[in-house]
């Protein structure tokens, strides 16, 4: 049985889903998994979780250029102050995911993020549920899809006024900023986060 690894020309084992295209392969490579601990990058990477349900990540990246420009660089305090003019533009803009009901959850998510600052701020709530263990995949089957954890942040975030941010989704958005290591035991990436050892 195959374990999904493929080694590329420069000798490096990745995942099938990073190892074609240049894009993800340079995701994969430079940012998935490693430690994103400010509120902007954290702020970022939930947005773009949220736009990413439903849809493949590889959609999303394309188009992260564009999301930047179209949410005023993911900036939270701008965000916030979206008004019904400003979503139908955004309606409006083909460079973005145009989803109304993930528009106004982005805007809805910038307020509480914003509101989370008097109690430890965003990127400390995210952390503060990395769990004691690391999931070690030997093959993309043994990847899990959600975990305890993840369901216990899910329930937290929405009690703080957040939208879109399911158990599956928010374990993505912790494979993405590091906290947890779901990187195949093959792979070159496994283990080089810094916060879980290979």
């Amino acid at each position: 049985m195959g374990t999904g690894i493929i080694l590329g020309e420069d000798n490096l084992a990745r995942p099938l889903w990073a190892a074609t295209d240049p894009m993800l392969r340079n995701y994969y490579d430079t940012e998935w998994g490693m430690p994103v601990r400010d509120e902007h990058g954290v702020f970022e990477r939930l947005s773009l979780e949220a736009f990413q349900a439903g849809l493949s990540w590889a959609t999303i990246l394309r188009k992260r250029e564009n999301f930047r420009e179209a949410f005023a660089g993911f900036d939270p305090e701008v965000i916030e102050r979206f008004g019904e003019a400003k979503v139908e533009e955004l309606l409006g803009n083909a460079g973005i995911i145009r989803n109304r009901a993930k528009i106004l959850a982005t805007i809805k998510n910038a307020k509480a993020t914003v509101a989370l600052r008097e109690d430890g701020g965003l990127a400390e709530f995210i952390w503060s549920f990395r769990p004691a263990s690391t999931p070690a995949p030997q093959i993309f089957e043994d990847i899990p899809t959600m975990s305890p954890e993840s369901t216990a942040m899910s329930k937290a975030l929405k009690k703080r006024g957040f939208a879109f941010v399911g158990p599956t989704t928010m374990f993505a958005l912790m494979e993405a900023l590091g906290i947890v290591d779901t990187h195949l035991l093959d792979s070159h990436r496994r283990g080089t986060s810094g916060i879980w050892p290979a």
